[in-house]
C-alpha cells in the first residue's frame, strides 16, 4: 500500500505563521506534524509516499529530504492551485498506479496511529474504508452516515443540518476504485474537486464503502489553539531524559526532556515540558505544557503551556501563557510603554 499526504493548503487559520512556513511543519512537542504523520505512516508498514505540496515546497523538502531517516522514500507532487482533495488524487495518479493507498492529510494528529483501521482495510478491502469519530458540531467536518454494519450510506461535504455526528478524520483508505470515481466528479459548490463527493459515487454506484470510528485522540491542528491543545496532549507522554547540561542550582520536576546541546543554569522548569537542542535556560522559569525550540534563548523569563519554533529569545518577560512564538521571534522589556512590531493576522493579548 502507498500514500498520499496533502501537505498545500494556505492555512490562513494560523497566520502570520503561515506567511512564512507551511502550517504543516507546525512544531507539536517538538515535531513538525507531518514528520508525526510520516512515523504513522511508516509503523503501519507504508513507505512509499507522495507528498503534494504547494508553491513553498522547498521548506517541506528541506525539512524532510527524501524521507530516509525516518525510513520512508518520499516523492514530492506539485499542486500549482488548491483545487481540493480529489484533485489531489487525480494529480498522483500515476505515482498511486492500480495500489491500494492511504490519503493522509498533512495537518492531522493522530499519536495512537492508523495501525487499526489499516489493518481492517487490508483485511476487507472495501473500495473506501473511512476513518470517522463523534464530534459535538460536525458541520465544520466532512460527515458520514452509517448503518448497524458500518456500511457507509452518504457523505456530505460540512452539511448545514448534520444527519450524523460521524466526523471524517482526514484519513481514508481506497482501492484503485477510486480514481474511476474522481474522473467522474467536477468541483462542488466551493470550486473545489471533494474526496467526499467522489465518494458518494462510489456509494451510489454500488461499491463496498465502510468507515470505522477512530478511537485514540484526534485533532486537527489548523488553529493556534488546537496546536497547543495537542502539545499538552503529547507531552503527556513523554519521558524524562537529560541529554543536555543542568547546574546544580536548577531544578527539574516531573517529565523534562532536555536535548543535547541544551544548557539550564539557575532555572526551574516544571514538566511535562521539552528543551529543544542548543537552547539556552537562564535563571527562568518554564512551567508545564511547554516545548521549546531548538537555539532558542531564555533569560530572566517565564513562560509555559506554550509553543516556541526555532531561534526564539525571550529576555527578562515573564507571565507567558498560552503562546506559539514564531522562528527567530525576539521578546524583551521596554521602557515602560508598550512597543509593537508585529506583522499580518497577529493577535495580541497584554494585561490591562
Amino acid at each position: 500500500m502507498k500514500a498520499l499526504v496533502l501537505s498545500g493548503g494556505t492555512g490562513t487559520r494560523l497566520r502570520p505563521f503561515t506567511y512564512s512556513m507551511p502550517k504543516q511543519l507546525i512544531p507539536i512537542a517538538g515535531k513538525p506534524v507531518l514528520r508525526h504523520v510520516l512515523e504513522n505512516l511508516r509503523k503501519a508498514a507504508v513507505t512509499d509516499i507522495g507528498i503534494v505540496v504547494d508553491s513553498r515546497d522547498r521548506h517541506i523538502a528541506a525539512a524532510l529530504g527524501d524521507g530516509s531517516d525516518l525510513g520512508v522514500r518520499l516523492t514530492y507532487l506539485r499542486q500549482e492551485r488548491p483545487l481540493g482533495l480529489a484533485h489531489c488524487v487525480a494529480l498522483g495518479r500515476d505515482f498511486l498506479g492500480a495500489e491500494d493507498f492511504v490519503l493522509y492529510l498533512g495537518d492531522t494528529m493522530l499519536p495512537a496511529g492508523i495501525g487499526a483501521p489499516a489493518a481492517e482495510f487490508a483485511a476487507r478491502r472495501p473500495a473506501a474504508r473511512l476513518v470517522v469519530q463523534k464530534v459535538p458540531d460536525p458541520r465544520r467536518f466532512g460527515v458520514a452516515e452509517l448503518d448497524a454494519d458500518g456500511a457507509v450510506l452518504r457523505v456530505t461535504e460540512k452539511p448545514d443540518r448534520p444527519r450524523s455526528d460521524l466526523a471524517l478524520v482526514g484519513v481514508y483508505f481506497f482501492t484503485a476504485a477510486i480514481h474511476r470515481a474522481v474522473a467522474a466528479t467536477g468541483p462542488g459548490p466551493r470550486g473545489e474537486r471533494e474526496i467526499t463527493d467522489a465518494v458518494q459515487w462510489l456509494i451510489t454506484a454500488g461499491a463496498e464503502v465502510r468507515a470505522g470510528e477512530y478511537d485514540g485522540y484526534w485533532r486537527d491542528t489548523g488553529r493556534v489553539e488546537d496546536v497547543l491543545a495537542c502539545n499538552r496532549r503529547l507531552l503527556e507522554d513523554v519521558r524524562p531524559a537529560v541529554a543536555g547540561a543542568v547546574d546544580a542550582a536548577s531544578r527539574l520536576t516531573g517529565a523534562v526532556v532536555v536535548e543535547a546541546g541544551a544548557r539550564v543554569t539557575g532555572s526551574r522548569i516544571e514538566g511535562p515540558a521539552l528543551v529543544g537542542a542548543g537552547t539556552v535556560v537562564e535563571d527562568s522559569r518554564v512551567g508545564p505544557y511547554t516545548a521549546l525550540g531548538r537555539d532558542c534563548v531564555l533569560r530572566r523569563a517565564g513562560i509555559e503551556d506554550s509553543v516556541t519554533l526555532d531561534g526564539v529569545t525571550i529576555d527578562r518577560v515573564g507571565g507567558l501563557h498560552g503562546s506559539l512564538i514564531g522562528r527567530a521571534a525576539r521578546v524583551g522589556p521596554g521602557d515602560g510603554r508598550h512597543r509593537l512590531v508585529v506583522g499580518d493576522d497577529t493577535r495580541i493579548e497584554v494585561a490591562a
